[in-house]
């Protein structure tokens, strides 16, 4: 009879283990251990079971504030915030927005590469993953250095409800967003969303002030909740020209000014219909390149 309770003992402990296989195939996989000796990281999303991820990166882009040409006032402010941040004091999230290419995003770059000594860290954040903003802030929380979440280029279409993670992180959540976190996010669109003729003919006045509709309203409560705007302009000829002078300059350019150079740079600008930092980039890495090849 022993024998018998000891072979039905052993049965059942086989049937067990392999019941356990089978669920260890369907559990999912623990994500990476955050690499916090890296500076800069971007947010992968969850792949099959695994949750989403720290992935380090090693070779930030090299951007310098003195890179930065055109943009004085917004770099000043922006950097104050900054420095505020990583002093511990009052610090606000901010939104750049504005036209294309004029340096939204390479400010925040180079801020980053102007504090990371001092402890400042920078996560890129995609448009569809700021549903996972809440791991990410329990990720971060506590730890000593400072964080600044970045999200290039954001913007939402009308119906899209991601928005709304983004509107509980930065200040419509019942729990406080942790003290090292910051949110920077640059968009082309001021208030975020797509805004819509039809919406206009919601405001009405009421006691002599304006009241938005609800659809305008809508739109203003998620960039209300940046504490700093910063707005970029299209640039102006000569601002573009300067620009231009100076990535002539970095790139080792021989030609870096005089009326052939400007003459170029104004007709590269007509054909990509833009005079903007980003296209005065691009002008002087392809003239420096053609010197280059001439010389070789």
């Amino acid at each position: 009879m022993p024998d018998l309770d000891t072979h039905i003992i052993t049965a059942l402990l086989e049937r067990a283990d392999a019941l356990l296989e089978r669920l260890a195939t369907h559990m999912p996989a623990p994500p990476p251990a955050p690499d916090w000796g890296a500076h800069a990281f971007r947010w992968r999303a969850p792949v099959g079971t695994t949750p989403g991820w720290l992935e380090p990166v090693h070779r930030p882009h090299a951007l310098r504030l003195a890179d930065l040409c055109c943009i004085d006032a917004q770099r000043d402010e922006i950097d104050r915030n900054t420095r505020q941040f990583l002093a511990g004091g009052g610090a606000n999230n901010v939104l750049l927005s504005g036209a294309r290419g004029t340096g939204k995003s390479s400010l925040i770059k180079a801020l980053f590469n102007t504090y990371r000594a001092q402890g400042l860290r920078l996560i890129e954040v995609d448009k569809d993953e700021l549903k996972d903003l809440p791991r990410i802030l329990t990720l971060l929380e506590g730890r000593d250095e400072r964080f600044i979440l970045y999200c290039d280029d954001l913007s939402f279409e009308a119906g899209e409800g991601s928005y709304k993670a983004l509107k509980a992180a930065l200040d419509g959540s019942i729990s406080a967003p942790p003290d090292n976190v910051l949110i920077y996010a640059t968009s082309n669109r001021r208030h975020l969303l797509p805004e819509f003729q039809r919406e206009n003919r919601e405001t009405h006045l009421q006691d002599g002030e304006i009241h938005h509709g609800e659809g305008v309203e809508e739109k203003i409560s998620l960039s209300d909740r940046f504490g700093l705007w910063l707005s970029f302009q299209p640039f102006s000829q000569g601002q573009y020209l300067s620009v231009c002078r100076h990535w002539l300059t970095q790139l080792g350019a021989r030609s870096a000014s005089g009326a052939d150079m400007e003459r170029a740079a104004l007709q590269w600008a007509l054909r990509r219909g833009s005079r903007s930092g980003r296209t005065a980039y691009q002008f002087a890495r392809d003239r420096a390149g053609r010197e280059r090849l001439g010389s070789g």
